[in-house]
């Protein structure tokens, strides 16, 4: 019984220990899972911020994509706006050219209609005359009617003679000064926006040496090292008695420059020898060619004219070291793109066609020693065959009137070429050249009847006729002088224009005893 009792109270004392413990237990646990849910909050909010930030910094982003991209379209908007604003402002320009020339249709219509008028009115009164010759000549004399139709057209063609002397002195006249003012006005209008320097070159080159004995490395034992310099460049080296300088002479610009950097670097080195030489003059000629394209690019920007095949650049930069009548031909290029190019937005047409045929008209001059041919079909062959368009290929070939032009552009191009060469001083010719050209004007104008005596003055830009009174009236002095003027154009081959004046003097002389 004691031992039953004891086991009772054992059981009761397990299970109130038991129970206590799974109330711990259970204490911990809910501790546990608060601590875990609390965890889990905190987790939670942290992620939330952490999406928060993410979705503010991608909003940040689209917005600084929104605003590039809106920095994009205003910046093409307003470049938009500037080229509208230029197309306005050419428009406007034309708009006015277009109104300067109706006013000149309508006064030559209004001056045609007044001198249709009075070749009516002439004509009219020739008819009388002519009716009231007939029949004075029938009733006075007894000439058939063949004579009398001979003798009445002897007259009509000396009376049609002076009208036409007449006519042609006045509308000469208007044309000229028409014509003049125009031309004036636009010329003058692209020389005032455009202004270059020019230089003159020679075909020699003066190089400077440390000492005299310098000169006698360069000559080499027996003469060797400036044979093989000769060689290699092409050149004429001139070592005289001329302290601290060496020439250096070739009528080839860029041999001749070759030949001179390639000569400092020898001095500059002090090892001159054949070997060397050959050495020096192969790599300047590899910087020469980058040199010349290098010329070529930047004179193609200033003027102006891009996408240009590589070999045509090579051949403008070739022009740098060309030289035409003491002009530097790359310059005189660059000059006439400007002046063309301009002279095309005043009379409306394409500038950046005009620039480009001015650029390359004398491209021919860079190959012209090489090849057979005149340089402006050789550069028309050139521009033809690397794709350049038709207007560009027409005016190379045709900017020294050598062929009737088909574009504006190759008139606007010898206009620009003129001016680019009757600037002061930009162009020398021979004396043979100057007596040639009076000789060949001289015997154009004595040629004519009536002439006495023919003289051609100003380098040939003007020719004085001296006419027989007796013969040729003042009437027929205008029409002689505009006879002259056609045929030494269709004859002749000369810079600018040549004025013809018709001179007719009578002089009476009485002698008093």
């Amino acid at each position: 019984m004691p031992e039953f009792i004891a086991a009772a109270i054992g059981l009761v004392l397990g299970g109130v220990v038991g129970f206590f413990l799974d109330r711990i237990r259970m204490g911990k646990a809910y501790r546990n899972r608060d601590e875990i849910i609390q965890d889990a909050e905190r987790e939670a909010e942290n992620l939330r911020k952490t999406r928060e930030l993410e979705a503010k910094e991608e909003l940040l982003k689209r917005r600084e994509g929104l605003d590039r991209e809106l920095d994009q379209v205003r910046d093409t908007i307003r470049k938009q706006e500037r080229q509208l604003d230029k197309r306005e402002s050419a428009l406007e320009e034309q708009e006015k050219g277009l109104q300067r020339r109706e006013k000149m249709v309508e006064q030559q219509h209004h001056r045609l209609a007044d001198r249709s008028k009075i070749m009516e009115t002439k004509e009219a009164e020739l008819d009388r005359m002519i009716q009231e010759e007939q029949e004075e000549l029938f009733k006075i004399s007894s000439l058939s009617k063949d004579q009398a139709e001979k003798k009445l057209l002897s007259q009509l063609e000396k009376q049609l003679k002076s009208e036409t002397g007449s006519l042609i002195l006045k509308h000469q006249q208007e044309l000229k000064q028409e014509s003049e003012k125009y031309a004036r006005e636009i010329i003058g209008m692209a020389i005032q926006r455009y202004a270059s320097a020019h230089t003159s070159e020679t075909t020699v080159a003066t190089i400077d040496i440390p000492s005299d004995e310098m000169k006698g490395r360069i000559i080499g034992r027996e003469g060797r090292n400036i044979r093989a310099f000769e060689k290699e460049t092409g050149v004429d080296v001139i070592v005289d008695d001329t302290p601290g300088v060496v020439v250096v002479s070739a009528f080839d610009t860029v041999r001749r420059e070759i030949a001179k950097i390639s000569l400092n670097k020898l001095i500059q080195d002090g090892r001159i020898h054949p070997a060397r030489i050959e050495e020096i003059v192969a790599e300047t000629q590899q910087e020469m060619d980058e040199r010349i394209m290098n010329f070529g690019r930047e004179a193609a920007e200033e003027a102006g004219v891009p996408n240009a095949h590589e070999k045509l650049i090579y051949l403008m930069g070739r022009l740098q070291f060309r030289v035409s009548y003491s002009q530097n031909v790359l310059r005189h290029s660059i000059e006439v793109a400007h002046l063309t190019g301009m002279m095309a937005e005043q009379l409306g047409l394409d500038s950046d066609v005009a620039r480009r045929c001015g650029f390359f008209h004398d491209i021919g001059k860079a190959a012209d020693h090489e090849m057979e041919g005149g340089h402006p079909a050789i550069g028309a062959d050139f521009l033809k065959r690397y794709g350049e368009g038709p207007e560009v290929v027409h005016a190379a070939l045709g900017h020294h009137d050598d062929i009737r032009p088909e574009y504006m552009y190759t008139v606007l191009t010898a206009a620009a070429d003129a001016c680019s060469a009757s600037r002061p001083g930009s162009r020398r010719e021979t004396l043979e050249k100057y007596i040639k050209r009076l000789e060949e004007l001289e015997a154009i104008a004595c040629g004519f009847p009536g002439v006495n005596e023919v003289y051609a003055v100003q380098a040939g830009r003007e020719v004085r006729v001296m006419v027989d009174p007796k013969q040729i009236n003042d009437r027929a002095a205008a029409k002689l002088a505009r006879d002259i003027a056609q045929t030494v154009e269709q004859n002749m081959t000369y810079p600018g224009e040549v004025k013809v004046v018709v001179m007719r003097e009578i002089r009476s002389v009485g002698v008093a005893k």
